[in-house]
């Protein structure tokens, strides 16, 4: 089963995803795919609060940045096990600018994590992806942002497309759009 969870920073997507993993895989193995890559304290946080509350639900984690198809690959996670992907948002970022924020970003970045992102989801027992919900509001932002916000909408279209369940996370509660709550 793909599941595509989305929805505004810091409301529970997480704790939902990692859910949602744990019961689809049942007794089977399970892998929290982290993508973000630590630039301060605050992230460093963020990070270790996840790893503490997902410690007692027997995730192994696979720390994979960029290349996220690579996470089924047999000496990773394989194909026979649940991959909860935390976060499109973050992978997206460290493709399109795998060096500095200052340089260019990467024109070929987008579809390659799309593609990336739709192999590991065919190849994958379970998957279940997260991702911010980033390009909703009217403002218009400098090229570097708008740029970043319209990939991030195109990933996220192409992995609800083929999700079994799309569900949006609003205020807290999760809303399910497509399918049904796992």
């Amino acid at each position: 089963m793909i599941v595509f969870l989305s929805g505004g920073a810091k409301n529970g997507k997480t704790a939902l995803a990692e859910d949602i993993a744990v019961k689809l895989s049942g007794d089977g193995r399970r892998f929290y795919v982290a993508t973000m890559i630590p630039y301060d304290d605050e992230d460093r946080a963020r990070i270790a609060r996840h790893v503490e509350e997902r410690a007692e639900k027997g995730f192994g984690t696979l720390e994979i940045p960029r290349n996220i198809a690579s996470a089924a690959d047999p000496e990773n996670g394989g194909s026979d096990a649940t991959f909860l992907v935390d976060s499109v948002t973050a992978l997206l970022l460290n493709e399109m600018y795998p060096g500095t924020f200052d340089a260019e970003a990467d024109p070929a970045a987008a579809e390659r994590c799309r593609d990336g992102l739709l192999r590991l989801a065919k190849k994958a027992k379970n998957a279940v992806f997260v991702s911010d919900y980033l390009y909703s509001d009217a403002i218009r932002y400098d090229t570097f942002t708008e740029n970043y916000r319209r990939n991030l909408a195109s990933l996220d279209r192409a992995l609800a497309a083929v999700s079994d369940t799309v569900i949006e996370m609003t205020a807290g509660i999760p809303v399910c759009r497509k399918g049904r709550m796992p």
